[in-house]
C-alpha cells in the first residue's frame, strides 16, 4: 500500500507543470549610501511574493546612477536606481550621454527625494562653494550621479575642477575614511538623508555641511526643471546644528522598455501593496506618499508600472 501511495505521489508530482523562476537584478550604489538598502528593501518584498509571481530579485552594489543606466542599456541589469537628472539626460542624449542616448529607458517609480551634501571637515574652513578653490575634494566616481550634479553646481558658482588642489574620483563610500585620514578636505554626496555614509564621517571627524543656496541655485533650477530646493535636517548628523539648504533630485527606479510588462507590474504592485511597511525600512522614506511616487518621473513610465498605478487608483 505504501508503495502504491509513493508511486501515485510521484506521478502527481510529475504532472505538476514546472516553471523556471525569473531572476531580476536591481543596480544600486555604494553599500553605505541609500540606494543599496533601497534596492534591498524592494527585493526583500518581491522575494516574499515569489510563489505568486515566480520572480526572484537580487541587488547589486554599483557605481551609481550613470553606471546603472548604461548597464540597463547593455541588458545586464533589469532595474536600477538613478537620479532624475541622470535619467532625463540619458533619455534625451544630453550631458554625459551626448551621442549616447538611451531612448529605451523607462521609469517605474520615483522613490524619495535626494539632496546634494558637501561634507567638509571643520578645520578645512570651507563655508561656501566658492571656498572650494585650492581645496582637496572627492567628486565621487565618474559613473555616479553625484559627480554629475556636483560639477553642475560648482559650474553655477564659477568653480571648475581645475580650481581644486585635488579632484578625487573615488566612490563616495571612501569619503569618510579619506576625510578622517586628511587625504581630502571634503566630498560631495547625493543621497536620501540621513545616510550611514555621512553618519560615519560625523562620528570620526568634526564635520560641517556646506549650504548650497543663492542666486546661482535659483538660476540652475530655472534652467533644469528636474532640480528642486530642499533641506537637510540639522538633527541628522553629529556636529551639524542647523538645517542645511541644498539642491535635490528624485531617486527613481528605472528599467528598460525591453523588460516585460508583467515583471515591472509585479515589482511596482508589490511596493504599492506593501507601502506602509516599505516606508518603515529607511528614514529617507519618512516623507514620501503613494502620490509622490509619481512625482519627478523625468522619462516615460513603463506600461507595466502604469498598469499597477492605475489599479491602485493613483492614475
Amino acid at each position: 500500500m505504501n508503495k502504491k501511495i509513493a508511486v501515485l505521489a510521484l506521478a502527481g508530482t510529475l504532472c505538476v507543470p514546472m516553471f523556471a523562476a525569473e531572476f531580476i537584478t536591481i543596480g544600486t550604489g555604494g553599500v553605505t549610501g541609500t540606494y543599496y538598502p533601497t534596492g534591498g528593501a524592494i527585493c526583500q518584498m518581491v522575494n516574499k511574493n515569489k510563489k505568486e509571481t515566480n520572480l526572484r530579485c537580487s541587488v547589486e552594489s554599483t557605481g551609481g546612477s550613470v553606471y546603472n543606466v548604461n548597464t540597463i542599456k547593455a541588458g545586464e541589469l533589469d532595474f536600477g536606481i538613478a537620479q532624475s537628472d541622470t535619467a532625463y539626460q540619458a533619455f534625451k542624449g544630453e550631458g554625459k550621454f551626448k551621442d549616447a542616448a538611451v531612448p529605451e529607458l523607462r521609469s517605474a517609480i520615483a522613490i524619495y527625494p535626494e539632496l546634494l551634501a558637501l561634507v567638509v571637515s571643520k578645520k578645512s574652513g570651507i563655508k561656501t562653494i566658492a571656498d572650494l578653490k585650492g581645496k582637496k575634494i572627492n567628486m565621487d566616481s565618474p559613473g555616479s550621479g553625484t559627480a554629475m550634479t556636483a560639477d553642475v553646481v560648482m559650474e553655477a558658482f564659477g568653480v571648475k575642477r581645475s580650481d581644486l588642489a585635488l579632484a578625487n574620483e573615488l566612490k563616495n563610500s571612501e569619503g569618510p575614511t579619506m576625510l578622517q585620514d586628511d587625504h581630502i578636505d571634503g566630498y560631495f554626496f547625493v543621497a536620501g538623508h540621513p545616510t550611514a555614509n555621512i553618519k560615519d564621517a560625523a562620528n570620526s571627524v568634526d564635520i560641517n555641511l556646506v549650504p548650497i543656496e543663492g542666486a546661482p541655485i535659483d538660476a540652475l533650477i530655472k534652467k533644469y526643471p528636474y532640480y528642486a530646493k530642499g533641506t537637510i535636517s540639522g538633527t541628522f548628523y553629529k556636529g551639524v546644528t542647523n538645517d542645511i539648504p541644498s539642491l535635490g533630485v528624485k531617486a527613481v527606479l528605472v528599467t528598460s522598455s525591453k523588460v516585460k510588462d508583467d515583471v515591472v507590474y509585479h515589482v511596482v504592485k508589490t511596493i504599492l501593496d506593501n507601502f506602509d511597511k516599505f516606508k518603515e525600512l529607511h528614514p529617507a522614506y519618512k516623507t514620501i506618499t503613494k502620490a509622490s511616487l509619481l512625482e519627478g518621473l523625468s522619462v516615460p513610465q513603463h506600461p507595466g508600472a502604469i498598469k499597477a498605478f492605475k489599479e491602485a487608483g493613483l492614475l
